[in-house]
């Protein structure tokens, strides 16, 4: 099990503080407190159809990664202390347990299972953390090690065994009417597959940078008109200035039609393309070598009849080099083991669940179509299918297996099927199947992959 020091640090002072505050303010602490135990079965099937291509493994082990792993997850969310200014603690406690692989399916480095020092996978790894909140008015901050936040600029990802979670301090305010502010600072980030804290970065990034500040509001103008701005620098990588708009229009009763609008401008900062402060382009072209220097638009349109619903979208993303996106690139975490991939999330609509399509130079078609079972009396069951196509990808000119320039294309197919219990001994339980095929060009950063997930998902409320 890991704790940080942050993570002790604020469990003394939570406890220092349930000493000195009034037995009023302390009812109130506990009275609004939730403590729930979460159980997630996941069973992983990567099949890489061309071993040899892009990243996949050059060595027998891991051609096909086959993996089943067990998670729990305790949290405690304590409610505010009365006051002017109301003080609480979240704490958490995770643990994940490998319940097989298959010998030969478990590459050393992955975002599944971490591997141990003989490259096989460990038999289990945990994680302890806490989180110290105040709250004036309508503004609430945190500061801890358990922080999820879902923003334009920055996304945790919770799409494997144990979630993505961050170290730092993260403001949220609603002081004006239909306006909320978002801003903070964060230091450390522990992957989806690691036990250990590690500083940030970028894919391909090998040095690590402790300063990744955001700061944005979202506006709601009115019921249907929804406006977003939001800047973010991570120290010696980039700069990146964020615009969307989304607006819902209502047809009838049982209509809608909603657009959805995202632009990004990101561009390098301090030293990075220097020293390891690199960038690789998601394994694309770049105008200059390992630097950010990108825009990236996408466009969404929705329309909604009932139960169905339709999606068509495009995206473009500039010549000069790929999207770019918090993540941990190849910087080791603190006892210098093998920490796996990152895997931030990033706010795209392309962001799928194999590839990104997010390389420099690269048009991507997508659409979906999805069904809520719930009109036709099945509620709970919902299914999708989704489809990406990308071209026009800029070559990597230090590539040699398929020469320098061209049009390149890559394609994904993703097909989802979910399903909540709603009553019964089961009421709450959930199940998800999701299948997603991937194909590129030869060359790409990503080899050809067929990859089933399957996930159970339960919580107990215990209090």
């Amino acid at each position: 099990m890991s704790s940080t020091p942050l993570a002790r640090a604020i469990a003394l002072a939570a406890l220092g503080a349930s000493i000195a505050v009034p037995s009023l303010a302390q009812a109130e602490f506990l009275k609004d407190s939730k403590v729930s135990l979460s159980l997630r079965n996941f069973y992983y099937d990567n099949d890489n159809r061309d071993p040899y291509t892009g990243s996949a493994p050059t060595t027998p082990d891991g051609y096909d990664q086959r993996e089943w792993a067990q998670a729990f997850r305790a949290d405690y969310i304590s409610g505010f202390t009365e006051g002017t200014v109301g003080f609480g603690l979240d704490v958490q406690g995770l643990l994940a347990l490998h319940l097989d692989g298959g010998k030969g399916h478990h590459p050393d480095s992955n975002s599944f299972i971490p591997s141990d020092s003989d490259r096989s996978a460990v038999g289990a790894w945990n994680r302890m953390g806490a989180t110290a909140k105040a709250r004036f008015s309508k503004s609430e901050l945190r500061y801890g090690n358990t922080l999820m936040p879902s923003l334009p600029v920055i996304q945790s990802n919770d799409s494997r065994v144990l979630p993505q979670a961050y170290e730092g301090g993260m403001v949220t305010s609603k002081e004006i009417d239909n306006v909320v502010f978002s801003a903070g600072q964060l230091s450390h980030v522990i992957s989806r597959a690691s036990s250990n804290y590690t500083s940030l970065s970028v894919s391909g990034g090998t040095r690590g940078s402790n300063q990744f500040r955001f700061a944005g509001a979202d506006w709601k103008v009115n019921k249907e008109l929804t406006l977003q701005y939001y800047y973010a620098n991570l120290e010696n990588y980039y700069d990146q200035h964020f615009a969307g708009l989304t607006h819902v229009y209502p047809i009838s009763d049982n209509q809608s039609f909603k657009t959805d609008l995202r632009y990004f401008k990101s561009g390098d900062d301090g030293k990075n393309g220097q020293s390891g402060y690199f960038f690789s382009n998601n394994g694309g072209y770049a105008k200059n070598a390992n630097e950010v220097d990108n825009t990236t638009w996408s466009a969404m349109f929705t329309y909604s009849l009932g139960g169905h619903a339709l999606m068509l979208g495009h995206q473009r993303v500039s010549d000069d080099g790929g999207f770019v996106w918090l993540n941990q690139g190849s910087v080791t975490g603190a006892s210098g083991g093998n920490e796996g991939n990152g895997g931030s999330d990033f706010y795209l609509f392309t962001n799928a669940m194999v590839n990104q399509f997010a390389r420099a130079g690269e048009q991507s078609t997508f659409g979906q179509y999805s069904y809520d079972f719930a009109k036709v009396g099945i509620p709970g069951l919902k299914a999708s299918i989704a489809y990406i196509s990308g071209d026009n990808i800029k070559d990597d000119p230090t590539r040699t297996t398929d020469g320098v320039g061209g049009d390149h294309k890559e394609w994904e197919r993703d097909e989802r099927i979910d399903y909540v219990f709603q009553e019964g001994a089961l009421k709450g339980f959930g199940v998800t199947l999701r299948h997603g095929t991937y194909r590129g060009y030869t060359g790409a950063a990503n080899a050809d992959t067929d990859q089933t997930r399957l996930i159970f998902n339960y919580t107990l409320q215990l209090m």
